[in-house]
């Protein structure tokens, strides 16, 4: 009785999770613009999506933002990381608790805080300015999940790379990045989410002319959403379901070393 009572409740749970998301896939295939009728099934919203070029020209900037941000934001978070890894007690705590201001603060506090910056600095608003405050969000989600695998990480391995002749920077691409690889790729994809989601940072950072998915449909609400942004929510969020079944359905690195290792 107790596992089926509990069955129940995380199907309730994933129903109320994923309700809406499946309503959204169902109205990108309605023929009718009306939420409340059924046209019938239609491809057209997806015709025209990728026929609008503005609409594909937001999705390019969005894309692009996201990706450079979520690269640049691990490049930084990773040598944070390993750079805080290496300070006395006082030291890292102090700038752990710095790395979480950003994630506590309220997003307007930031957005406005990064405006009143780029004004001050005399900065001209567009795409430079939204992607520098998204990789500055971005760098304490990096910094957090790298610093637990940190912690795991055995420094003898390092340094007996250096003891066989490694220079330190080979000893780090193949010693060290491969053991703090998940939490690299953790951080990347939390980086790419939340930056392809942001609302309120990028309205007070971007300038005119410049638009990402969360502006634009922001700008749509006053005016009715159009059903194309139906289909293309549909797609991002098909594309990030593969994604995740990819990262956790693939066998990793480190199950093969354990093999080799058992095997010894």
């Amino acid at each position: 009785m107790t596992k089926i009572l509990k069955r129940i409740y995380a199907g309730l749970i994933l129903l109320f999770l994923y309700a809406p998301m499946f309503t959204l896939i169902v109205l990108s295939f309605n023929a009718s613009k009306s939420r409340a009728k059924w046209g019938g099934f239609t491809l057209n919203w997806y015709h025209k999506l990728f026929h609008d070029r503005a609409m594909m020209q937001v999705v390019l900037t969005t894309l692009m933002i996201a990706l450079i941000s979520s690269v640049v934001a691990c490049i930084i978070g990773t040598v944070a990381a390993l750079a805080m890894d290496k300070m006395n007690a006082i030291t890292r705590n102090t700038l752990m608790g710095v790395t979480n201001i950003p994630m506590l603060n309220a997003d307007i506090v930031t957005g406005i805080s990064l405006m009143l910056l780029f004004l001050f600095f005399r900065f001209k608003f567009g795409f430079t300015t939204i992607l520098l405050s998204h990789i500055t969000f971005n760098i304490p989600y990096v910094i957090l999940s790298v610093m637990p695998r940190i912690k795991k990480m055995n420094p003898s391995n390092y340094e007996a790379a250096l003891d066989l002749g490694a220079t330190p920077i080979y000893a780090f691409f193949k010693v060290v990045l491969p053991d703090i690889w998940p939490g690299v790729l953790s951080g990347f994809l939390m980086a790419f989410t939340m930056s392809l989601d942001d609302f309120i940072i990028t309205h007070f950072t971007k300038g005119a002319g410049v638009d990402t998915l969360s502006t634009k449909i922001y700008a749509q609400v006053k005016k009715g959403i159009s059903p194309e942004m139906y289909a293309l929510s549909t797609l991002i969020f098909i594309s990030v379901l593969v994604l995740l079944i990819l990262i956790n359905t693939l066998p990793s690195g480190n199950k093969k070393d354990e093999k080799v290792v058992k095997k010894a």
